[in-house]
């Protein structure tokens, strides 16, 4: 087993997310290569002294070399940490995260449900920070609105063509991984995970990805951009550029999430001036009917973020937001800017 954990200017967080690496209970042979990315605030020193602190199997740094054209920074790392393992004898390789923080006993039970189920992806969408208001209104909002994306049943059908992972804890299997040409195959991906799935689904691989309660994130988003920023870097993207996908997006958004809470407000007030009763009522009982249908499809979320109903009753306001970040994306595409991570910025 190879844990491989890209880095870009990780040194704040290494302390809090690295020790939950090397304290794992994985019985057979481990290792841990930490990459960094041309790191300018001591990453590789503070993941060496974490490594030499411990007892457990140590930490390989690896420099990453620069970024070669026509690559994604982080799967350049990746890339960088899989290839380091000269005999390349280990059946599994995790892909995490810096900011993630893992139980002691993930390692055995990923591995272990991958060889239950022959799976040659595994993943679990960690549980991301939710702490100040803006963080607490769109991160559970962000998961529902994935798993509407990339509903979880079907990717992890093998007979469904949906595939995605959560790039902060990813187990693959070597062999199916140089099956696909590895890391190199999805060399441009900004959004890596997804299309790692992707390509291991359409090799005829089984993949599976699912919440965890107990693999965290240990990044906050701050304020509004933060997450704005997390976002938009990538929504259009996802969209794979297409006007079409991101004006059928935009139109089904707001027709699932605004239109009922606008019904509300119009059929309450053409009851209160007295137009149009009738109209008026069935507008207003459509749009309770929505808000109540949409509020009860997200309160598992917000439930699994420690929210209450009166949060779940919010989602309309996020799906504006979200609308708004969508379009702001396609914005900057059409603008030059590209998706920027970390001090670097790729065009389409």
């Amino acid at each position: 087993m190879t844990a491989v954990v890209p880095a870009r200017n990780e040194a704040a967080v290494l302390p809090s997310t690295l020790p939950t690496l090397l304290d794992q209970d994985y019985p057979g042979r481990f290792r841990i290569v930490v990459v960094d990315d041309s790191s300018t605030d001591g990453t590789a020193d503070v993941a060496e002294g974490i490594g030499a602190a411990s007892t457990g199997p140590g930490v390989n740094v690896v420099a990453a070399a620069p970024l070669p054209d026509g690559w994604a920074g982080k799967v350049w790392a990746m890339h960088t940490g899989v290839t380091s393992d000269p005999t390349r004898r280990c059946e599994y390789i995790l892909l995490t995260d810096a900011d993630i923080a893992h139980p002691p006993n993930l390692l055995r039970r990923l591995v272990g449900m991958a060889e239950h189920r022959d799976l040659d992806l595994a993943s679990v969408m960690a549980q991301l920070r939710a702490v100040t208001p803006f963080e607490r209104l769109l991160v559970p909002a962000f998961v529902y609105f994935f798993g509407l994306l990339y509903p979880f049943r079907w990717s992890n059908d093998v007979n469904r063509a949906t595939a995605a992972a959560a790039g902060g804890c990813v187990l693959v299997r070597r062999p199916m991984l140089e099956r696909i040409g590895g890391l190199e195959s999805i060399r441009n991906q900004i959004i890596d995970d997804c299309a790692l799935a992707a390509r291991i689904k359409q090799a005829g691989g089984r993949t599976w990805l699912g919440l965890g309660r107990d693999v965290r994130s240990e990044r906050g988003y701050g304020g509004l951009s933060g997450v704005w920023h997390v976002v938009a870097r990538t929504a259009y993207t996802q969209l794979a550029y297409s006007p079409i996908r991101l004006l059928g997006t935009v139109v089904a958004l707001l027709l699932a999430f605004v239109a009922p809470p606008a019904a509300v407000v119009a059929g309450g007030a053409n009851l209160v001036i007295g137009i149009d009763t009738g109209t008026a009522t069935a507008t207003l009982a459509a749009g309770i009917l929505g808000w109540a249908l949409m509020t009860f499809s997200y309160l598992p979320m917000t439930r699994w973020y420690s929210g209450s109903l009166l949060r779940a009753v919010t989602l309309p306001l996020s799906a504006v937001i979200y609308v708004t970040m969508t379009l702001d994306s396609a914005r900057r595409h059409y603008g030059g800017i590209g998706g920027g991570w970390k001090g670097r910025t790729y065009s389409r």
